[in-house]
């Protein structure tokens, strides 16, 4: 693949490495001319304000609602009739990319009549992804939301219901796996008033799926009080667990989500050793949301003692999401994420944790953090566009 042209800020030849680009879109994201294959969504919880899209052979997700991506140097050009879509820097084709399709399983609704896309979403190519309890307790009160998070967003837009039904998601999951493929399950929830901290509800979730399925499943939840919850989840049959600290800093945690942050980094340390004898070194992970406000060395050494307890450290650029407190706030530079990912993804090769290793998830799946394509780099050059 050919380097940007002579008038791009950027040297000849720096695209030998994938990573340079995904890395690139990430931060800056794209400016979409249409909306072609799986829609993309505005607003609301999960990986939102994104589409997904096939970049010399990797799915990842991409900014293109948000105001960045609005006056961001690269764009969506012409689709070819093959299917395959110019990526243009500056107005200069320096790529393809695909868009997955549109799933068949988003036509269906349950006997209650319920879209299954209510129900849970397509997530880069083949993945299902749901929030099973669509609200939380800290969501309502600016005084304990997370400024980032956007899980009511969904609910108040009506694209989703308040709560997944076991055998909601057990049809959808079902539907999913039979007409498009889908090879995991990643189901995270709100926080519920329960000291299980939504623990319980994705137990009897994951125990209906995985019977109607198969599918591995990541669970993702705040640490629960009584940490035999993690043998009850595994005895469910979730085959990762996801405990995200969002921010490793506890003055950036203070700031950024004042409720989240009464359990401190030390109680979630107790609880990924724990969660870590029940599932294995590298099935459970968290994650890092870089430009929050920890700095290089602190997300660095954040990942060091993480990796050296047995947890991923999924770092993932922030993206500020239409609707919540930080929907101005910059995304962090390309610059910032290739300084911070190439160390931790040389980390993850030398402890042997890398991505393609864990069971399910969002590490397994990648695609919102182009982290993986720093854990080894000497696989990742750039073909010819």
């Amino acid at each position: 693949m050919k380097a940007y042209p002579n008038t791009s800020p950027y040297s000849e030849g720096i695209f030998e490495q994938k990573s340079f680009l995904l890395s690139e879109l990430q931060s800056h994201g794209v400016r979409l001319t249409t909306d072609e294959g799986a829609s993309s969504r505005v607003g609301g919880a999960g990986p939102t304000d994104h589409k997904a899209m096939t970049v010399l052979g990797t799915t990842i997700m991409v900014p293109v609602h948000t105001h960045a991506a609005a006056s961001s140097p690269f764009a969506v050009g012409r689709t070819l009739s093959d299917g395959r879509v110019e990526l243009l820097h500056q107005g200069e084709r320096i790529a393809f990319v695909s868009y997955p399709p549109q799933p068949k399983f988003y036509s269906f609704t349950t006997d209650e009549g319920v879209p299954y896309w209510k129900i849970a979403t397509l997530h880069s190519k083949d993945v299902l992804a749901t929030t099973v309890l669509q609200t939380c307790i800290r969501y309502g009160d600016k005084r304990t939301k997370c400024q980032f998070c956007a899980i009511g967003e969904s609910l108040k837009a009506g694209r989703t219901i308040p709560r997944k039904s076991p055998a909601q998601l057990a049809e959808v999951a079902a539907a999913a796996q039979r007409f498009d493929g889908i090879k995991q399950v990643v189901m995270t929830t709100g926080t519920p008033v329960t000291s299980d901290r939504g623990a319980a509800v994705l137990a009897e979730t994951a125990q209906a799926i995985k019977d109607a399925t198969g599918l591995p499943i990541q669970a993702q939840c705040e640490p629960p009080d009584d940490f035999a919850w993690f043998h009850r989840l595994k005895d469910a049959g979730v085959d990762t667990l996801g405990m995200h600290l969002e921010a490793w800093d506890e003055n950036v945690r203070a700031e950024i989500m004042p409720g989240k942050a009464e359990v401190p980094v030390e109680f979630y340390l107790k609880a990924f050793r724990a969660a870590v004898a029940v599932f294995g070194r590298g099935q459970v992970s968290t994650y890092l949301l870089a430009g929050l406000g920890d700095s290089r060395e602190g997300l660095i050494d954040a990942s060091r003692q993480l990796i050296e307890i047995g947890v991923y450290p999924f770092v993932v650029p922030f993206v500020p999401v239409t609707g919540t407190q930080l929907e101005n706030r910059s995304a962090p530079s390309s610059e910032f994420m290739r300084s911070v990912l190439s160390p931790i993804g040389e980390m993850l090769a030398q402890a042997s944790m890398t991505s393609d290793k864990q069971k399910a998830g969002c590490a397994k799946c990648g695609a919102c953090s182009s982290l993986s394509s720093f854990e080894n780099p000497q696989s990742s050059g750039c073909s010819a566009a």
